[in-house]
């Protein structure tokens, strides 16, 4: 056989084994678009093998619900070619160990076990994707407040829990292993301070290095991460400092960043590139994602709703701008990759009623009733559907967002033929009540490309003119033919200094109490309830401290103070208060962490004596593992 008949023998070998689904070839990144949907400014230098991976560990239960997925011409399509497509090249799986009761109804969350994983395995490997598996050595979730150990490990030594989890991890991958391609392993999930039951980091060492160990035998090439949250400055160095104490076998330090809850880019960047400078390890972004709209499509209320202060509009712009920084920031800390959590996570359904079924039929809500047997605090009060359907990369009937293209434009660049105004946001106005009402005379319209201009603004003046007493008023206005709403706030003089932790200056904030080296308790830019920022605190220890602030110099009367606390996982016996000292009078407030963002309001009235001076703070003292985000303190003259 000639030379040239071998090359086009190879050739229809390569054509029939496509066309039976076997090879797949590789995505070529579009060149610069001029003409796309959306706009994607080029991040420089990307590595060829950088990883652009999407977690759709969900998938199989929303397949099994009804829902359908389409790809870029409106067809329906297998949502493993439209991500192939778009330039993702790999899939992130979650493993629980057994998310079921004892007459196999799933606990949902996508119900993901080993046989879950599999199946994914060879979707994806069909459309050439690697796997990205995510043990969480758990029944269910595992994130930093829930480190359950799988119920059949229940009772073990860490040298029996060990020895089991390394055969489970062993078994798993050869399970997964024969029907998909395994490129790397976590070991884990947010594991800030605990794992499978354990807060110790000698036992939860022990318990890295026997899955370290099992992947080890399993493939030597694959790349073995371990998976932490909230990358503020300190933590992650800590993180790496005990994993090399407890001498951890691992290749990939992965992070979580999402632009809402875990600070700026910049930070980000700088806490990767010290984690890759100081200890040597690769690092990566195993979670990202953000809203395309405010509109929740199930019935079950979303995790982020409101924009207001958000860094990017929540459009598709907004989103495809949020991913784009953060690979850019991920890039430039020399990481592997960026993996974006659930896009897929749509709704099963528009009728609340019938969708309850459905997820509890199918697993495919964020948790089933069943799962009350095993995270009875959470899963049996909280189940119900994803609170995440707005920060897919579908929308709410299956199409692709324009938003998933940036993977494929991020190394080439693309832009719109027209830059669309895609928002102009409503604002905020606090004002005294002795002062007159003014409100600017220009907001700014946000466009597709992120850019900003100010443009003028008219306010309906009736509304404005009756916002003569104390108490929030909404004011209709109207920008370029825009609707834009001001959300003002007619107050007296507010005497707490930096009372909204708006102002990184805390030094009027005086701290005391036990918060542990794992945990904190500190000014943050996120779970604000207005702004952007909180004084926010979690512990993997019981949590006791207070937080003052010293007033001189009032006026003396009688004073509201007020306050509001969200958050969770507080225990039975919580003691979450504001108090306020003047002399020998006393005053406190009981307020309870009764859930994310179920605000609780602190209430108190003091007469502040000739002295004109006042103590005010808060306390909190909780269970291991509860959270919270104290913010707006106000203290008014009321008489």
């Amino acid at each position: 056989m000639t030379s040239k008949n071998i090359f086009f023998l190879i050739i229809i070998l390569i054509i029939t084994a496509c066309s039976q689904g076997q090879i797949i070839p590789e995505v070529i990144t579009a060149p610069y678009n001029e003409n796309a949907d959306i706009f994607v400014q080029p991040v420089a230098d990307l590595p060829k093998n950088f990883i652009f991976g999407a977690d759709i560990s969900s998938i199989i239960a929303l397949e099994k619900s009804g829902v359908k997925f389409f790809g870029f011409d409106g067809k329906e399509q297998d949502i493993f070619k439209t991500l192939k497509e778009a330039g993702i090249s790999y899939i992130r799986v979650r493993i629980w160990n057994d998310p079921f009761d004892s007459r196999g109804r799933g606990f949902g969350g996508g119900n993901c076990d080993v046989e879950n994983a599999a199946a994914i395995a060879v979707r994806a490997k069909k459309y050439g994707l690697k796997l990205f598996l995510n043990f969480h050595y758990s029944d269910f979730w595992a994130d930093p407040g829930k480190q359950m150990i799988p119920r059949a490990w229940a009772g073990m030594d860490i040298e029996e829990k060990s020895a089991v989890l390394e055969k489970f991890t062993l078994d798993a991958l050869k399970q997964i292993g024969r029907k998909g391609s395994i490129g790397m392993v976590q070991l884990g999930n947010e594991t800030n301070s605990a794992m499978c039951g354990e807060n110790d980091w000698a036992k939860i060492s022990a318990l890295l290095n026997a899955g370290a160990k099992a992947v080890r035998a399993y493939d030597k090439k694959i790349k073995i991460a371990v998976h932490f949250t909230d990358p503020h400055a300190g933590r992650y160095a800590n993180h790496g400092q005990t994993l090399e104490d407890f001498n951890v076998d691992y290749d990939v330090f992965a992070s979580s960043y999402y632009p809402f809850w875990h600070g700026t880019r910049e930070n980000l960047t700088e806490q990767l590139s010290m984690i890759r400078e100081r200890f040597g390890k690769d690092t990566l972004i195993a979670e990202t994602a953000y809203a395309w709209t405010e509109e929740d499509g199930d019935g079950f209320a979303n995790t982020v709703s409101d924009q207001r202060g958000m860094p990017y509009t929540f459009s598709v712009y907004g989103q495809a701008l949020s991913v784009r920084d953060v690979i850019a920031a991920a890039a430039e800390a020399g990481s592997i990759g960026v993996f974006y959590w659930e896009p897929a996570w749509i709704p099963v359904g528009e009728d609340y009623e019938t969708n309850k079924e459905i997820w509890r039929d199918y697993g495919s809500g964020w948790a089933a009733i069943y799962a009350s047997i095993y995270d009875f605090k959470d899963a049996g009060v909280y189940y119900g559907g994803t609170a995440v359907d707005n920060q897919s990369l579908f929308d709410f009937k299956g199409n692709p967002l324009p938003s998933l293209n940036v993977f494929k434009y991020i190394k080439k660049g693309a832009s719109m033929r027209e830059n669309i105004v895609v928002a102009i946001p409503d604002i905020e106005v606090m004002t005294l009540l002795a002062n007159n009402r003014v409100l600017p005379e220009t907001v700014y319209a946000v466009y597709a490309d992120g850019s900003k201009k100010s443009i003028p603004v008219t306010w309906n003046q009736v509304q404005l003119n009756a916002a003569k007493t104390l108490g929030d008023y909404l004011i209709d206005g109207s920008a370029d033919g825009t609707a834009v709403k001001c959300f003002l706030s007619v107050e007296e003089e507010n005497h707490i200094i930096n009372g909204s932790f708006e102002n990184r200056d805390m030094s009027r904030w005086l701290l005391s109490g036990s918060v542990s080296s794992s945990g904190h308790a500190e000014r943050r830019t996120e779970d604000a309830r207005t702004g952007s920022a909180s004084f926010h605190f979690w512990d993997s220890q019981p949590l006791d401290f207070t937080v003052t602030q010293e007033l001189n110099g009032l006026a003396p009367g009688t004073y509201m103070l007020s306050a509001y606390l969200h958050g969770g996982d507080g225990g039975a016996n919580q003691d979450c208060h504001v108090f306020a000292r003047s002399g020998s009078v006393y005053r406190r407030s009981d307020v309870k962490l009764a859930g994310w963002k179920s605000y609780q309001q602190a209430l108190i009235h003091i007469d502040v004596d000739q002295s004109g001076s006042l103590t005010v703070g808060f306390n909190v003292k909780c269970a291991a593992g509860g959270w919270g985000a104290w913010d707006d303190f106000k203290l008014f003259l009321i008489n």
